[in-house]
């Protein structure tokens, strides 16, 4: 065999060997991915942990961003890892005491919820929801602004998102916008400053000059300050987005269903 010819076969088989062994290392990982997502074994359905929770699973309905149910919301229930649940009851009693009562959009969140929101996203097209969700947003700026990607906390399961009740009214205390609207407006410190909880009235971020007001930034600090001392952490673009500081998996991606535990 000419030398020419030894050498060409030498690097072919050395690439060979490159991407045999990455495929195995990718098969390896991908396996040990899916034994792990798949484990509910540490999770709880938050009713059971906090009785006085109220749900309304936005994800299992159609009253969402998308417009219909999201894939992996199997029941409207919702589930937590255990020590998040438990840090959460301490929330509870906390602003129960206040005459409140924490009202459940979404916590855990399986991975294939999130692909039908990458999923929706991609689809220019379907703007159902626009008017009530993101009518500032032109739907192709939604990646590059963070407001849907390709992992979220949610699937860690130690993300909460919430608001309160007030049992006085029987009604969600105002808060001056909805869930999941897509906006600056959703900021914690939209018209006022979180770190001293004074009202500000600085609207200039909103592109509508939309406004809250102080009684309503209020609120959002209330909900604020009571998640922030029972050990959950603030997202600083959504009033109603709490993560346990000390999450117990914060590098796990699970992805079994939405639906009630077996005890």
């Amino acid at each position: 065999m000419k030398k020419d010819s030894v050498w060409m076969l030498a690097i072919i088989l050395f690439f060979c060997g490159i991407i045999f062994i990455a495929n195995r290392c990718s098969t390896s990982k991908n396996s040990e991915l899916a034994s792990v997502t798949e484990d509910s074994s540490q999770f709880v359905t938050l009713t059971d942990a906090v009785p006085d929770a109220i749900l309304e699973i936005r994800y299992f309905g159609t009253y969402n961003f998308v417009g219909q149910r999201i894939d992996g919301y199997i029941q409207p229930t919702a589930l937590l890892t255990k020590i998040a649940a438990d840090s959460l009851r301490a929330v509870s009693d906390d602003v129960r005491a206040k005459g409140f009562r924490l009202k459940i959009y979404d916590a855990y969140r399986p991975q294939q919820a999130v692909d039908h929101f990458v999923r929706w996203a991609e689809n220019i097209g379907d703007t159902l929801m626009k008017q009530y969700f993101y009518p500032d947003l032109d739907k192709s700026v939604l990646f590059e602004q963070d407001y849907i990607a390709a992992k979220s906390g949610h699937t860690r399961g130690s993300t909460v998102d919430l608001t309160l009740f007030d049992m006085a009214t029987e009604k969600e205390l105002d808060m001056g916008g909805t869930f999941d609207w897509f906006g600056p407006e959703s900021h914690p410190d939209f018209c006022g400053n979180t770190q001293t909880g004074e009202f500000t009235g600085d609207n200039s971020k909103s592109p509508a000059s939309r406004t809250i007001t102080p009684q309503q930034f209020n609120n959002r600090m209330i909900l604020r300050e009571a998640m922030l001392r029972h050990g959950f952490k603030a997202l600083e673009s959504e009033w109603w987005h709490f993560t346990l500081r000390d999450e117990p998996f914060p590098d796990t991606y699970f992805n079994f269903p939405v639906k009630q535990l077996k005890e």
